[in-house]
């Protein structure tokens, strides 16, 4: 890594840099026994490797699971700035992060689209959920539409918290509020620009509804009273709360000073048999946060290049529903 991003990592402090010391707290593996290895060894580039991601794979302790051993397995310490998509891409955009882990399709196209990344790769997914307090003031709860679920809200003014921090679940909440014909404002309508689980906290204690990526909720589902009102399509819900996550490494031609063989080392880790093992037996208060979805025997080349790529393309969010939707149904138990 160069001085000016040693600086820059140097710079963003703890609160921006997510140490994985302790992270885990209660959550953790399915199966606590520890694989052997198999991965590789050595040290790789200058050593670190600067992961920019959303804030969700650090609350919910995922990152805690899979960066030690990756670390262990290739000899590279890895340096977490967690802080949205939107901020995680800006900051790889800049050179100061070798690779990305994000959740917005739309964001990292562009980011390809512009030559910032390269070799994009799926990941895992799971979904987003409405939630809110348990006694339901605006009357969502059971709704098949997350789009009539925000528009009553907005009808009945109660109050919302939105992350407001570009992030890939704010990017989605505004996707939401779009197709809803909503243009949220008011007093009943807050932007926080806080984290997910800040978000989380922040709306248990002021009696509010929020969009929220169903790991974090289940992770800290015993410290807040908030419920899941209006379910994505991991348990039937709307496929437009659909989350899908994608890593990719940061363009070494637009950004000479990255550690590309580390970063292309951590998607593979991340996409290996091991590395989706690992994502799959991760759970928090016994349920299974996210998905893995990297393996498969059939081709999806859609996961490489922007929707829209080609003429193919040029139907991609069908094809991407549907893709999504293939997702859950291998995946997901039946009983999720």
């Amino acid at each position: 890594m160069s001085i000016q991003r040693r600086r820059f990592v140097q710079a963003a402090g703890v609160g921006a840099l997510a140490g994985l010391a302790g992270c885990t707290g209660s959550l953790g593996a399915k199966n606590g026994t520890k694989e052997k290895d198999d991965s590789g060894g050595g040290k790789i580039g200058d050593g670190e490797l600067v992961l920019a991601t959303t804030t969700s794979t650090y609350d919910t302790g995922l990152l805690g699971e899979l960066n030690p051993e990756f670390e262990k397995a290739f000899g590279v310490t890895v340096k977490t700035i967690s802080k949205g998509t939107g901020a995680s891409i800006r900051t790889a955009r800049d050179g100061d992060a070798d690779v990305i882990l994000v959740h917005a399709r739309g964001a990292e196209d562009e980011f390809l689209k512009d030559g910032h990344g390269v070799n994009r790769r799926d990941v895992m997914f799971n979904d987003f959920v409405i939630v809110g307090p348990k006694d339901d003031p605006a009357g969502i709860g059971g709704m098949k539409s997350a789009t009539k679920a925000f528009s009553t809200i907005a009808g009945k003014k109660a109050t919302f918290l939105s992350r407001g921090d570009d992030s890939g679940t704010h990017k989605k909440e505004r996707s939401i509020w779009e197709e809803a014909g909503v243009q949220p404002s008011g007093k009943w309508y807050r932007e926080i620009g806080k984290g997910m689980g800040d978000t989380l906290t922040q709306a248990n204690q002021s009696n509010a509804y929020t969009l929220a990526d169903r790991g974090t909720y289940l992770s800290m589902k015993k410290e807040i009273d908030l419920v899941i009102h209006v379910q994505g399509p991991l348990k039937g819900g709307p496929v437009i709360l659909k989350n899908p996550y994608g890593v990719i490494p940061v363009n070494p031609e637009k950004h000479r000073s990255v550690n590309y063989q580390a970063a292309m080392a951590y998607a593979g880790f991340l996409t290996s048999p091991k590395g989706q093992k690992l994502i799959d037996n991760y759970t928090a208060n016994g349920s299974q946060l996210f998905f893995p979805n990297a393996l498969s025997k059939k081709p999806n080349f859609g996961q490489y290049v922007p929707q829209g790529y080609s003429a193919k393309q040029t139907k991609s969010l069908s094809r991407e529903d549907k893709q999504f939707l293939y997702w859950v149904e291998r995946e997901v138990p039946a009983d999720y």
